[in-house]
């Protein structure tokens, strides 16, 4: 527990640190996290010996997360088709190995692209908006408060298992108070800045922030379950790896852009 909690405050620090700072060095935090997590995902998929297929997945993830236009660089061709490229590339290499490198293999990297590219771009681009430390830090607080209310309002009045086939611990009454507090913790913040957010949408986005977070949390741990690990990797001593503490920043930034809550 004391190594857990050093990390986690060393690392807390230096994480809003950067954010606050925001530019190059926020950006440039997220791309090194996104390369760290898709080094992950490609290891306990055991496909870290397909160097070629591995690099093409790296190419489009890098591709999709760096934000160009900030750094003055004109993107040639869209995502959309660098997401096409990488797939014709990946089905060629299973053409050209004679099947030593099956679809199966190629599809399971490209899935791991998309997860992770969009996510941490999708990081950047809230940060990089109109007022963009004020939302990133909004939606970063709500999964925070969601993820220790659940744990905290489980751990007292759990008794019903939300999903046990999946996560045995976590418990509907610890969902239902991660929520709660979630949408607390957006109030406040439309509380502090009622002209940016009005008391209903820090409603909505506390309550969309919490339950696709919570979503996004039994996606990985559903993974793990797969591939019978307990932790996706090693770099934060007593909290796993990237995708472990980043598995509901992955799916709550791209959901919470896409349905047009969240200005970007």
């Amino acid at each position: 527990m004391k190594q857990r909690i050093v990390t986690g405050v060393i690392a807390g620090l230096v994480f809003i640190t950067l954010l606050v700072l925001g530019g190059y060095w926020y950006a440039g935090l997220i791309v090194l996290l996104s390369i760290l997590g898709y080094r992950e995902y490609l290891q306990m998929n055991g496909y870290t010996k397909y160097k070629l297929t591995s690099f093409v997945g790296l190419v489009a993830l890098l591709y999709i997360t760096v934000p160009w236009e900030f750094i003055g660089i004109t993107p040639l061709i869209s995502t959309s088709a660098i997401i096409w490229l990488a797939m014709f590339v990946l089905l060629f290499i299973t053409v050209a190995s004679k099947n030593k490198i099956t679809i199966d293999q190629v599809s399971v990297i490209l899935l791991g692209v998309v997860y992770i590219a969009f996510g941490f771009y999708y990081m950047i681009a809230a940060r990089l908006a109109d007022h963009g430390l004020f939302w990133t830090i909004l939606v970063f607080v709500c999964i925070w408060a969601s993820d220790s209310g659940a744990y905290f309002v489980g751990s007292k009045l759990g008794k019903h298992p939300l999903w046990p086939q999946i996560s045995p611990k976590k418990s509907i009454e610890g969902a239902i108070g991660g929520v709660v507090i979630s949408m607390f913790a957006a109030l406040v913040f439309a509380w502090c800045a009622p002209d940016l957010l009005g008391i209903g949408k820090a409603l909505a986005l506390g309550f969309i922030i919490a339950v696709v977070g919570q979503v996004g949390d039994l996606i990985q741990s559903a993974y793990k379950r797969v591939k019978g690990i307990k932790d996706t990797g090693t770099l934060l001593p007593g909290h796993g790896g990237v995708l472990d503490r980043m598995d509901s920043w992955l799916i709550v930034f791209p959901f919470i852009y896409l349905i047009g809550i969240l200005p970007m």
